[in-house]
């Protein structure tokens, strides 16, 4: 049997006793029209090794049943508290879980993913080991049923903020999700997702971080990213998908004013996601199209001469100094090959 099956069928009625000696850890799950995938998220967390939680389920005006579900679960388990509310977006709901959450520590979850059995006892001993306010540990990405990407490898370590930030800037491990980390409660207290935005973490994982003297990192992978082919990331281009540019520049602008040697990192990021967005532009006529393109190849050279820039962004920044039309091919082409490798 696969982890993700023995995760699915993990009796969710059982309970262990908590050890009353560890910190209460807050679990935040926003619920919106997800139905068909809770029940393997919260098998996941039911079972985890753990067992001093706090479920928060914010259901963010579901129309599919999850509310209902969501209702089964506390009546089922205590631990379990259900927070009903009028659909507001991701991160509405997210900052409503962190207002009600009592433990020491928050967590996030996205309630279409699932986690390792010992995923929260994982990022709790980091915290421990290295006496820090904040873990990180690894993802894998899962469609239909398989792995497709894994990116943990065994180890951990400490880093500084200004080390975890600028490798987050470079796509260097550490990735800007508000899951696959755990936070000292207190983080929050200035804190808050931006509502009414997606892409709602760029704009806020550095200034947790940034709270942080040292982050706790571990390099095993113990948490399951579905991708759908519905979600903002992979869905078919919508104008809130422009959020991406603003969440990403208001971190770039945050981050220079703290560490203003991060430059060329800041703008390689900013770089990175005007490519996004134009990828997911590539078969409309949208209209800030030649703005993009003017920004990618005015700062295309800066990247180039970075070393620490990844090799992808050199090729893509190369082909469409050549012509938009040769790096729109080239892109078409990967993401078939890609998606082949899928299936």
């Amino acid at each position: 049997m696969s982890e993700k099956d023995s995760n699915r069928s993990a009796n969710h009625g059982m309970q262990q006793v908590s050890d009353s000696d560890l910190p209460l850890i807050s679990v935040i799950l926003p619920v919106y029209n997800i139905r068909s995938y809770l029940p393997a998220c919260m098998g996941s967390l039911f079972c985890q090794t753990y067992t001093n939680l706090e479920f928060l389920l914010i259901d963010d005006g579901s129309t599919d049943g999850s509310s209902d579900l969501c209702d089964r679960y506390a009546q089922e388990d205590p631990r379990v508290i259900v927070i009903h509310q009028k659909n507001g977006g991701l991160s509405v709901a997210r900052n409503e879980g962190i207002r009600k959450a009592r433990g020491t520590y928050i967590t996030c979850v996205d309630p279409d993913d699932y986690v390792d059995r010992d995923y929260v006892e994982y990022l709790y001993d980091l915290i421990r080991k290295y006496g820090t306010r904040m873990s990180i540990c690894q993802h894998r990405v899962l469609k239909q049923s398989r792995v497709i990407h894994e990116y943990g490898r065994e180890g951990d370590g400490k880093l500084s903020a200004r080390e975890c930030i600028e490798r987050m800037l470079y796509h260097d491990v550490i990735d800007t999700s508000a899951w696959a980390k755990l936070y000292e409660a207190s983080l929050f207290r200035e804190v808050r997702y931006p509502e009414g935005k997606v892409f709602e973490d760029i704009a806020t994982t550095w200034k947790l971080m940034l709270q942080c003297d040292s982050i706790a990192v571990g390099y095993e992978s113990k948490y399951s990213y579905l991708v759908r082919e519905d979600s903002i990331v992979t869905g078919s281009f919508q104008e809130r998908k422009l959020d991406l540019l603003e969440m990403t520049d208001q971190m770039g602008e945050g981050v220079l004013k703290v560490f203003p040697d991060l430059q060329s990192a800041v703008l390689r990021r900013r770089v990175y996601a005007r490519f996004s967005v134009l990828n997911q532009m590539a078969n409309t006529e949208h209209t800030r199209k030649r703005e993009l393109i003017r920004f990618i190849r005015k700062n295309g050279r800066s990247v180039l001469r970075d070393a620490r820039a990844p090799v992808r962004d050199k090729r893509a920044i190369l082909l469409l100094s050549v012509s938009y039309p040769l790096y729109r091919s080239a892109w078409a082409w990967m993401k078939r090959k890609e998606t082949a490798s899928w299936t």
